[in-house]
């Protein structure tokens, strides 16, 4: 392997990785893991490989079609096709709840591109019959590294950020009252075909289009993600006062005398008398672990310790014990009284990874 082969390889691959830490750097709440960064490059690169084919096929169907420039697929089918193949996990990790705020939306969909970039330079650069005589200069591989791989990574964090802008309303809803739409997915994925399209139509003038690409993709994605983190805090903050007062309520009894608590009573008489006690019980530990999320998450931002510890583990288990006692026709019928947004269920899943991912302390020896 010569030291050119390795030469294209780094300047093809590296920035967008570079650019992608430095994103992840940013993510001061720690919202989406290392591991989940590194598992949505893969899915990129596997979205890659699905793509090289599909393209083909799709471009023997439109064969003939009335569609002006020089390349018209590759300025406005291909990119339709990619970006759609592009879209579909943030599609799904939306519809799993596995993205609360806007930050860990733009990261996973800026990894998703830069693995995708990855796997599509990595094939030119094995395979250099693909792409023809011009990509023996270096000057090509430039573009592609600096160009390409970050628009590829930019256009599926725009279409990220842009459909979680569009799902906020529901995210902040009650949870038990959402309903996927795929229809709010659509304004992302055309800014994210748009971006595509109108880089591809610099094919003649690509040095213009990597300096564009290289100052409006990262600038762009800086004041996303500084602007989320500001509303990220806010909401947070929002919510965390407001369930803290919840915690209160439930703690001091006053809670059990409210409308809502009335509810949750009849409701678990019906199923099992005497179950409304656990029933509480589970509403009071669910509440402490999404208060003790948000706490968690707010101390990291001021740069303050704020570790998952043993305490954590234990509620989590305890959680999961009345989950289990309760019953799952309970839970799905006490489920829509309880006002548990979908943020805030994602905010306890997250508390849960890290609560379980701990050792269990050793048993006392009699």
């Amino acid at each position: 392997m010569d030291f050119d082969f390795i030469e294209k390889g780094v300047t093809a691959m590296a920035p967008v990785l570079v650019l992608l830490l430095v994103f992840d750097r940013l993510d001061i709440f720690n919202l989406i893991t290392m591991r989940t960064i590194a598992l949505m490059v893969l899915i990129g690169g596997a979205i890659a490989g699905v793509s090289y084919y599909a393209n083909g096929g799709v471009e023997n169907l439109t064969h003939g079609f009335p569609i002006p420039g020089d390349n018209p697929y590759s300025l406005y089918i291909a990119p339709a096709v990619e970006e759609t193949l592009k879209a579909v996990p943030i599609v799904a990790m939306f519809a799993m709840n596995r993205l609360g705020f806007k930050l860990d939306a733009a990261i996973a969909g800026f990894a998703i591109g830069a693995g995708f970039s990855m796997v599509e330079n990595a094939v030119y650069l094995v395979h250099p019959d693909v792409v023809g005589a011009a990509y023996a200069n270096f000057s090509a591989w430039l573009v592609r590294g600096f160009g390409t791989a970050i628009m590829h990574g930019g256009a599926t964090a725009l279409f990220a950020a842009a459909s979680h802008e569009m799902s906020e309303t529901q995210v902040q809803a009650d949870a038990a009252r959402y309903r996927f739409n795929p229809l709010l997915f659509l304004p992302g994925l055309a800014g994210a075909y748009v971006l595509h399209s109108v880089f591809n139509h610099f094919r003649d003038q690509s040095t213009l289009a990597m300096a564009l690409t290289l100052l409006l993709v990262p600038i762009s994605l800086f004041f996303i993600l500084s602007r989320s983190e500001r509303a990220t805090h806010a909401w947070i903050k929002a919510d965390h006062d407001a369930h803290k007062t919840m915690l209160d309520d439930i703690r001091s009894g006053h809670f059990a005398q409210s409308e809502m608590g009335q509810a949750l009573k009849r409701i678990s008489d019906r199923f099992s008398p005497g179950i409304a006690n656990d029933v509480f019980a589970y509403l009071e530990t669910k509440t402490e672990l999404v208060l003790r999320g948000e706490e968690i998450m707010l101390a990291v931002q001021e740069g303050e310790e704020a570790a998952v510890g043993p305490a954590e583990r234990e509620k989590v288990l305890r959680l999961e014990s009345l989950e289990h006692k309760i019953g799952p026709s309970v839970l799905a019928a006490i489920g829509p009284k309880l006002g548990f947004s979908r943020n805030d269920l994602w905010e306890l899943e997250h508390l849960k990874k890290r609560a379980k991912s701990l050792e269990a302390p050793p048993e006392r020896q009699p």
